[in-house]
């Protein structure tokens, strides 16, 4: 049985990447902050989830991609966010456009609860993201990053290891 996946973030690009990675055959329990990108996932074969904790909960590993560093922070680390539903030895990679002192502050906190984490910043926009062929530049442990592979490739054709946490 494949590992269960948590999605956070539905807008433009996070929607149509978890729908790619549903049709890969992976369980998905997705998380937005508009009910309607919510509903469409589920529709499409996703649980929904009424908060970033919930995913963490229900999640081996959980994508966040969210509009920018602050949205991230929020998501990951906030009063509702993933940190406090995950369990140990579960991974997050956040695959939003975020800084990387952003980056090395949520994973040097995820690490502090036994989490890994991964940061995979997407290029090719909407349409790499609805026709599943992203390219994806990724930073992190390379033993997460050759763990989470699969799962990257359900997204995206050309995934790019570029280093430690905040390489991505």
């Amino acid at each position: 049985m494949k590992e269960r996946i948590g999605f956070i973030g539905l807008g433009a690009m996070g929607l149509p990447m978890a729908k790619n990675v549903i049709k890969k055959g992976y369980s998905v329990t997705a998380y937005d902050i508009v009910n309607e990108r919510l509903a469409e996932l589920v529709a499409f074969g996703a649980a929904g989830a009424s908060s970033a904790t919930e995913v963490g909960e229900r999640s081996d590993t959980v994508i966040t991609m969210l509009p920018s560093s602050p949205h991230a922070r929020e998501a990951i680390l906030g009063g509702k966010g993933v940190i406090r539903g995950i369990r140990e030895g579960s991974i997050v990679i956040d695959m939003s456009t975020i800084d990387p002192v952003t980056t090395r502050d949520i994973s040097e906190t995820l690490s502090g609860k036994g989490v890994k984490m991964l940061d995979a910043p997407v290029v090719r926009g909407v349409r790499g993201a609805t026709e599943g062929t992203l390219a994806i530049y990724v930073g992190g442990e390379p033993e997460v990053f050759e763990r989470c592979k699969a799962l990257l490739s359900t997204m995206g054709t050309d995934i790019e290891y570029c280093g430690g946490t905040g390489a991505g």
